[in-house]
């Protein structure tokens, strides 16, 4: 490295290396600040709860409605949270760190026009084929998601994502809306599963990035009270998750296909907490992690499912 003061050196000489400029925003930073894996497992779960509510014929127009309007307020949502979340980005490894907006290939202003953008389009979508409910929901979800979560919980309190899962659990009161204008018992029963998902599912993958999260001093459940006891908290969430899975199910609410599917799902998912529980290593907390999305995934399915062959 050259001691020579950059003042005396000619600019083509001082100007930073051309591999350590921010590259131009393409398409797919535009797609990546919409955070499309997120996306799809919310969809999928407003999707499922619209044809449950439906008793598994739902409206060919509204459904599709409801996939181009939930999608355009996840990621109009997830948007606005890569701009809030920046500094953090920058500090939690090369995988966030290259994300659009914390590597400057997207200028924050820019960021925050295309998301709400995306959720004007989400509530004028909504509104013209669904109902004033099914938009008003998956606004009110969007701002939690924002303000609630990102804003507010996110950097103060290690219970951050146990009250801010509500964001991720209301796509279903909205897929339930949009069947039929209201929102009925059975979403009621889907919101509270997603709710109680959340913490393991989460605090699964803050074991992995305990170290990142630390480093970036977001209070996440590892970080403050450690690997034992967020182990503990993953067990006790997971069985009372599996618990208030059967409950619908026992009621009638989703059918025997869905209860015979929470059964079984919610065993693995405890199998796997248990695991974590006795020996919270990498290798059970990613188990963990990645059964976490299929379970939730499923479980949804077999909601949709059950309701169409009662």
């Amino acid at each position: 490295m050259s001691d020579v003061a950059p003042a005396l050196l000619p600019a083509a000489v001082v100007a930073p290396p051309r591999a350590m400029s921010p590259m131009p925003a393409r398409w797919r930073d535009y797609v990546t600040l919409t955070k499309p894996r997120i996306m799809s497992l919310l969809v999928l779960t407003s999707v499922c709860a619209m044809i449950a509510a439906a008793h598994g014929d739902p409206s060919p127009v509204r459904l599709l409605a409801l996939v181009c309007g939930g999608g355009l307020a996840c990621g109009g949502a997830s948007a606005l949270n890569h701009v809030l979340d920046r500094d953090i980005d920058r500090l939690m490894g090369p995988r966030t760190a290259n994300r659009p907006v914390a590597a400057g290939r997207i200028a924050p202003a820019r960021a925050v026009a295309f998301g709400l953008l995306l959720l004007a389009l989400a509530v004028l979508v909504l509104v013209a084929f669904d109902n004033v409910l099914a938009a008003m929901l998956s606004l009110a979800g969007a701002g939690f998601y924002v303000l609630v979560y990102t804003v507010w919980l996110k950097r103060r309190t290690a219970q951050n994502i146990v009250i801010g899962g509500a964001a991720g659990a209301i796509p279903p009161l909205a897929g339930w809306a949009a069947a039929n204008g209201h929102v009925g018992v059975g979403a009621v029963w889907l919101f509270a599963i997603v709710l109680l998902w959340t913490p393991p599912h989460f605090w699964a993958l803050a074991l992995l990035l305990e170290r990142r999260y630390a480093a970036a001093d977001v209070p996440m459940l590892p970080v403050v009270r450690g690997a034992a006891a967020t182990a503990r908290q993953i067990l006790a969430y997971s069985v009372g998750l599996t618990l208030l899975t059967l409950a619908p199910g026992f009621l009638g609410t989703f059918g025997v296909v869905y209860l015979a599917a929470a059964a079984l799902l919610g065993s693995a998912l405890c199998a796997l907490a248990v695991r974590v529980w006795r020996e919270p290593s990498p290798t059970a907390a990613s188990a963990l992690f990645h059964f976490s999305l299929l379970y939730l995934a499923l479980l949804f399915v077999s909601a949709a499912v059950g309701a169409g062959v009662r």
